[in-house]
């Protein structure tokens, strides 16, 4: 066990969950080149979809906006591609074990992730989700990592010390908010057992 940490601090996307929008669109069948550059601006790469996750837009909201600016062709999966990306959901490989592991050895574990008011109705169907101490969400804090006030809501809510925690998110900026806070950090790139291994030594 590393020295002091009692807790477990996760993201979701891309450390407990997949995202991937290429993925999306293969389920989609969408294959013209053109046509994901064209999803990835106009979506995931979007103001738009950043305006979710800060809660400022809901997804039944983007719909309607981003839908017009399609061809005819690509509009029938918008809805999917906007609001139907976690069904099924993608397991990042090991990680649900991992926390299932930790859980057992009475580590504190919680979620800090930038994510739309549609988070609440897919993170049930994640196997670890019970096992979760609280968490953060950005969109109803109306607050985005790596805003240091974002992680500072979860650890007031929880009565948290930032020493007692690791942090692990997928993307070095965030990593770096959390290390000026006083967290032990770890980027996680895709190895749940380098993070188990990590955590033990």
């Amino acid at each position: 066990m590393r020295n002091g940490i009692r807790n477990i601090v996760f993201d979701m996307g891309k450390v407990i969950i997949g995202f991937d929008p290429g993925i999306f669109m293969d389920r989609e069948k969408i294959f013209d080149e053109n046509d994901r550059r064209l999803i990835e601006e106009k979506i995931y790469g979007s103001e738009m979809w950043l305006q979710m996750d800060m809660g400022d837009l809901n997804e039944e909201e983007m719909i309607k906006k981003v839908t017009p600016e399609f061809p005819g062709h690509l509009r029938p999966h918008i809805r999917n591609l906007i609001a139907g990306w976690p069904y099924p959901l993608i397991e990042i490989p090991g990680m649900n074990d991992l926390v299932f592991d930790l859980k057992g050895r009475g580590y504190g574990i919680y979620l800090l992730s930038n994510a739309s008011v549609m988070q609440k109705e897919y993170w049930p169907g994640v196997p670890c989700a019970k096992c979760f101490d609280g968490m953060a969400v950005s969109a109803f804090e109306h607050l985005m990592k790596p805003d240091k006030r974002f992680y500072e809501v979860l650890l007031k809510r929880y009565d948290l010390k930032a020493e007692e925690c690791l942090f692990v998110d997928d993307r070095r900026i965030n990593i770096d908010a959390a290390a000026s806070l006083g967290f032990d950090t770890f980027l996680f790139e895709g190895d749940a057992l380098k993070l188990k291994n990590y955590i033990d030594n």
